[in-house]
C-alpha cells in the first residue's frame, strides 16, 4: 500500500507530480514519511533473512539504528508480551504530509489527495481481507457539506407536509370564513424571507454551510406563529366592521407582540453574528438568520397585510374562500346536490341572532376544541394535581439528564453518515485511543539546561508523559557513562554538540535544539523541543481537552517559559469556543433584553412569568437532550440560543393576557388567554412538528442533532404553554379580586312612576316605571 501511495502521479501540463515532488522533507532532502514504514521495512528485512530476533515493542521501539522511535500513534489494538514486547496489533495508521508553499502545489496536493482516496479505494477491492479508512484534510469539509446533498428530498418532503398542515389549519367548513390561502401565503411569506436572505448572503460573498439547513425551521417557528396570531385576531373582530377597520384591529392586537418578538431575535442572532462569535459557521448562521427574520417582518407587514385585507373583502362579499365566486342563499342552495351544498356551506348575518354573532368562528375545529372542551378540563380541580405532578417527573427526569450533560467534540457530529469522516474516525478512536497525540512542548527562551535544578523542573513539567526528547535521552546518556548531569555550561555544550549529537542514534536529536554564538565563541542553546504524549481512556478527546488546559495553565505559572501545540489541538480550541462564546452571546443578549423589555412591558410580572419558563424550558430540553444522547456541542448551542427566542414566542403573549386582566378570576383569565392565543399556538405548533418530522430521517449526525434538540424545544414549550402555565397560574400570583364598582351618589336612580286610571272608577288599569 505504502509503494501504491507513493507511485502516485498527477498529471499538469508538461510534468508528472509524484509523492517525492510535494512531501515535506527532512535534512537528508528526504520526504518525512512514518517510522512504522522504516519498522515495517526492518521486519521485512529479518524476515528475509530468516533473522527471529528482531521485535517491535510498544509504545516506543529502537531502530537499526539506534534511534527511538514513538508508535502509539501509528499501531492501533495491540497486543504486548512481557517488557512490552508486541505481539500482534489490530491496526497500523500512515500518514503523509504535503507541502503547500503556493498557488501551483496547494493545487496538485489538492489533487494527490483525490487519487490518493481513489487509489486507497482500489487497493481495498483487491486486498479485502484488510479494512483501510482514507482521509484527507478536504475530507471534512467534503462530508460536511454533504448532509445539504442528502437533505434535499427530505426537506421537499417536510415543505409538502407543512403547506398541507398550513391549509388545513386555516380551513374550516364555513366557505366564506375559512382561510385556506392566508394558510398557503403564510408560508410562501416565511419562504420569501428565507429566500431573500439566502440571496443576499450569496450576493455579498458569503459561504454556504450546511448548518443552514437550520434557518428553515428558525423561520417556521417565528414566522408562521406571526401570521396564525393575525389570523385569530381576525376571528376576534367584528363582521359588521368595515374591513379596514377590523385590520386595524388586528395590526393593533397582534402585531406589538410579533414586534417585540421580531426585536428579540434580531438582538440575539445579532450579537451571534458581531466579532464577539469567532466561529465562522455560527457568525453566517446568525448573520442569515438576522436578514431572513426582518425581512420577514416587513413581508408580515406589506405581503401577509394585503393578503389578509383581500381575503377580508371576499369575507365580506360572502365570495366562496377558495373558488372568490359569490355563494348563493341557503334557499338556493336547497335546490343543489349534496356535493354542492357541501362545498358552498356558510353562515349568513341575518341568518345570526345577534346574540350568536360572536361565535360565527366557532365551526372552524381547533377553536371550538379548545372554547369547549380544553380549557375547561385543563383548568378542573382534579386535573390540576395530576399536571403538577407530572411537571414534578418532568424536572426530576430533566435534572438527571442535566447532570450527565457532556460536550461534544467528536468531528463525526457535525457530518453526513456513511462518510470517510465518520468511518475514519471510528477506527481510530476504537485502535488508537491508549495514546494522546504527539505534543510538541516547545522552550523558547535560553535556560540553564546544565543546572540541575533547571533539569528537575523540566522532568516536572512532562511529569506523567512519554517523553519522546533529547533532554531525557542525553540525560541518560551521561548517566551511562557516569558522568554528573549538573556540568558546567562549557563542558555541557561542549558534551551535547560533539559527543551526545554525534552518536549515531542520537543525530536526529539535532532538529530539535537551536544553537547561537555570541561574540567570544561560546555556544549557548537558545530553544529545544520535545515531545510528550499522555497515557488516555476511552474518553480521548475530553481527557485530550482537559490536558491542553492544564498543560496551558503551567505554561504561564511555570519558571521555564514553554508553548505547547498539537494539530488536534486547532479542533479543540475551535470546538471550545464554539460551544462558550455563544453560550456568552445568549447570556449578553438576554440580560439586555430583560433590561429592554423592562420598560415596554406594562406589568414587571410578565418579565418574572417570562423569566421563569424560559429557565424550565431550557433546562427540561437540556437534560432531556442528554438522556437522547445529544452532546453540548455548536449546533445544539445554537438550538438552545433559539429555544429562548421560541419560548417567548409562543409563551409572551399567553402571560401578558392573562397579568394584563382584571376583574375576573385568575381561572377566568388563563381560560381567556388560551382561546385567544389558544389556536395560534397549537397551529403553528402542529406545523412545525410536521415539518421536523422528515428530518429526524436524514442520514447525518448534523441533522440528527438538529432534530433533537428541535423537536424537544417545541414538545417542551408547547407542554408549558398548554399544561404548566394554564394550572400553576390559577394558583399563583398575580391575584384577580372581582372589583366591584361602588355607585356615585352623583348618578343615582330616578323613578317616575305614572299610573293610568281607568275613568269610570278608581282603578288602577296599568302603571309605568321609568328610569
Amino acid at each position: 500500500l505504502h509503494s501504491a501511495v507513493t507511485r502516485i502521479q498527477v498529471q499538469r501540463p508538461g510534468f508528472n507530480y509524484t509523492f517525492a515532488h510535494i512531501c515535506i522533507l527532512n535534512n537528508d532532502k528526504t520526504c518525512i514519511v512514518d517510522d512504522i514504514v522504516h519498522v515495517l521495512e526492518e521486519l521485512k528485512a529479518a524476515r528475509s533473512s530468516n533473522r527471529t530476533n528482531f521485535a517491535i515493542t510498544y509504545p516506543i521501539t529502537h531502530l537499526k539504528d539506534g534511534r527511538e522511535v514513538y508508535n502509539g500513534h501509528q499501531l492501533g489494538g495491540v497486543t504486548v508480551h512481557s517488557k512490552d514486547r508486541v505481539k500482534s496489533a489490530e491496526a497500523i495508521q500512515l500518514t503523509y504530509y504535503l507541502q503547500a508553499i503556493n498557488s501551483l502545489n496547494d493545487m496538485v496536493a489538492e489533487k494527490w489527495e483525490s487519487i490518493f482516496c481513489d487509489t486507497v479505494e482500489l487497493f481495498q477491492k483487491s486486498n479485502r481481507k484488510v479494512k483501510m479508512y482514507p482521509f484527507t484534510s478536504s475530507s471534512l469539509k467534503e462530508d460536511f457539506q454533504k448532509t445539504s446533498r442528502v437533505s434535499e428530498r427530505y426537506l421537499i418532503t417536510s415543505l409538502v407536509l407543512v403547506v398541507t398542515l398550513a391549509i388545513l389549519c386555516c380551513s374550516m367548513q364555513d366557505c366564506v370564513r375559512s382561510k385556506p390561502w392566508l394558510g398557503l401565503l403564510g408560508l410562501l411569506t416565511v419562504t420569501l424571507a428565507t429566500l431573500t436572505a439566502a440571496g443576499i448572503i450569496n450576493l455579498t460573498g458569503g459561504k454556504y454551510n450546511s448548518t443552514f439547513l437550520g434557518i428553515p425551521f428558525v423561520m417556521l417557528g417565528h414566522g408562521l406563529y406571526g401570521t396564525f396570531e393575525m389570523l385569530s385576531s381576525w376571528r376576534k373582530t367584528r363582521e359588521d366592521q368595515h374591513v379596514k377597520e377590523r385590520t386595524a384591529a388586528v395590526f393593533a392586537d397582534s402585531m406589538l407582540s410579533f414586534s417585540l418578538t421580531t426585536a428579540m431575535y434580531l438582538v440575539t442572532f445579532g450579537i451571534g453574528a458581531s466579532p464577539f462569535t469567532n466561529i465562522e459557521a455560527a457568525r453566517i448562521f446568525c448573520c442569515n438568520s438576522c436578514i431572513a427574520i426582518f425581512f420577514n417582518y416587513l413581508y408580515v407587514l406589506s405581503f401577509y397585510g394585503s393578503s389578509l385585507v383581500f381575503t377580508g373583502y371576499i369575507e365580506n362579499n360572502y365570495q366562496h374562500s377558495i373558488f372568490c365566486r359569490k355563494v348563493p342563499k341557503p334557499e338556493v342552495l336547497q335546490e343543489k346536490p349534496a356535493w354542492y351544498r357541501f362545498l358552498l356551506t356558510a353562515r349568513f348575518s341575518e341568518d345570526t341572532a345577534d346574540s350568536e354573532e360572536t361565535n360565527t368562528y366557532e365551526s372552524h375545529l381547533l377553536v371550538w376544541f379548545l372554547k369547549r372542551y380544553y380549557c375547561d378540563w385543563i383548568t378542573n380541580t382534579y386535573v390540576k394535581p395530576f399536571v403538577v405532578l407530572f411537571y414534578l417527573v418532568y424536572i426530576s427526569f430533566a435534572l438527571m439528564g442535566y447532570l450527565q450533560v457532556s460536550e461534544g467534540s467528536d468531528l463525526s457530529n457535525i457530518v453526513a453518515t456513511a462518510t470517510r469522516t465518520i468511518e475514519y474516525t471510528t477506527a481510530q478512536q476504537k485502535y488508537f485511543s491508549n495514546y494522546s497525540p504527539v505534543i510538541g512542548f516547545y522552550i523558547y527562551e535560553s535556560i540553564e539546561y546544565w543546572n540541575t535544578s533547571v533539569q528537575e523542573d523540566v522532568l516536572e513539567y512532562t511529569k506523567g508523559f512519554v517523553r519522546i526528547s533529547w533532554f531525557e535521552s542525553y540525560l541518560n546518556y551521561l548517566r551511562k557513562l557516569n558522568i554528573s548531569t549538573g556540568l558546567p555550561k562549557k563542558n555541557f555544550t561542549d558534551m551535547l554538540r560533539n559527543s551526545f549529537l554525534k552518536t549515531p542514534q542520537f543525530a536526529h536529536f539535532s532538529e530539535d535544539i537551536i544553537f547561537s554564538k555570541k561574540y567570544n565563541n561560546e555556544v549557548d542553546v537558545v530553544a529545544s523541543r520535545m515531545f510528550l504524549v499522555a497515557k488516555t481512556m476511552e474518553t480521548k478527546r475530553e481527557e485530550l481537552y482537559d490536558l491542553l488546559e492544564t498543560l496551558r495553565k503551567l505554561s504561564l505559572t511555570s519558571k521555564v517559559k514553554f508553548i505547547v501545540f498539537n494539530p488536534s489541538f486547532v479542533y479543540m480550541d475551535r470546538y471550545a469556543s464554539s460551544v462558550g462564546a455563544p453560550l456568552q452571546n445568549s447570556c449578553i443578549s438576554a440580560l439586555f433584553l430583560l433590561f429592554f423589555s423592562a420598560f415596554l412591558v406594562a406589568d414587571s410580572l410578565i418579565n418574572v412569568w417570562l423569566t421563569l419558563t424560559v429557565a424550565s424550558v431550557e433546562f427540561g430540553v437540556i437534560g432531556f437532550m442528554t438522556l437522547w444522547k445529544v452532546e453540548l456541542d455548536c449546533i445544539s448551542v445554537l438550538c438552545l440560543i433559539y429555544g429562548i427566542n421560541y419560548t417567548i414566542d409562543n409563551c409572551a403573549p399567553l402571560l401578558s393576557t392573562f397579568v394584563l386582566g382584571k376583574e375576573f378570576t385568575r381561572t377566568k383569565w388563563v381560560k381567556n388567554a388560551l382561546e385567544v392565543h389558544g389556536v395560534a399556538i397549537l397551529q403553528s405548533y402542529l406545523c412545525y412538528i410536521v415539518g421536523l418530522i422528515p428530518l429526524a430521517a436524514v442520514p447525518s449526525n448534523l441533522t440528527r442533532t438538529l432534530f433533537r434538540c428541535l423537536f424537544l424545544i417545541a414538545l417542551v414549550t408547547f407542554f408549558h404553554c398548554f399544561a404548566i402555565l394554564p394550572v400553576i397560574l390559577t394558583f399563583l400570583p398575580p391575584s384577580k379580586k372581582k372589583r366591584k364598582e361602588k355607585k356615585n351618589p352623583e348618578n343615582r336612580e330616578e323613578i317616575e312612576c305614572v299610573e293610568m286610571v281607568d275613568m269610570d272608577s278608581t282603578r288602577v288599569v296599568d302603571q309605568i316605571t321609568t328610569v
